[in-house]
């Protein structure tokens, strides 16, 4: 698998998983009848650093790094992740999470927060345990989950 800085071709495959991903209403705060331009505006922020995970020639997960505050914060990183439905549980998630910690490095963060996991994500919450994160405070009732209704979310942080 090739994880690279997301290019202008890449909007397509990354708005097909971005749409896949957020239609369950379960894990992301994006409507899921968000349109193509508003999730593309977002997520190929100028403001953003946009990367895709390729395998065998096909866009299979996506993910974004930027500041999580402005100004006196902006040494602290947030980041997304999406992987495509036909390709979870095939570790496409936990390779992109230790490339991004290690840009997140590279490029001068000192840690990177997640400010809203779903609770009910249990899948990602052990991911990003095993990565190093700790959850460091948990937000009742932070998420409208499609199925669930209100739901707490958790913040979670890692030192780089």
């Amino acid at each position: 698998m090739i994880i690279r800085k997301a290019t202008e071709q890449d909007k397509d495959p990354a708005w097909t998983i971005i749409k896949a991903v957020i239609a369950d209403g379960d894990t992301y705060v994006f409507e899921p009848g968000s349109s193509k331009e508003e999730m593309l505006a977002y997520w190929f922020s100028p403001s953003t650093l946009t990367y895709v995970a390729e395998l065998d020639g096909e866009i299979v997960g996506t993910f974004i790094l930027k500041e999580n505050q402005p100004g006196l914060g902006s040494h602290v990183a947030n980041a997304s992740y999406m992987t495509s439905p036909h390709y979870r549980g095939k570790g496409i998630g936990r390779q992109m999470g230790v490339f991004s910690l290690n840009l997140a490095r590279d490029v001068g963060f000192l840690s990177i927060q997640f400010n809203l996991v779903v609770k009910s994500n249990e899948a990602a919450i052990h991911l990003w345990k095993e990565l190093g994160f700790e959850i460091i405070g948990e937000l009742p009732e932070a998420f409208n989950h499609s199925e669930l209704g209100l739901t707490n979310a958790y913040v979670m942080s890692r030192r780089l």
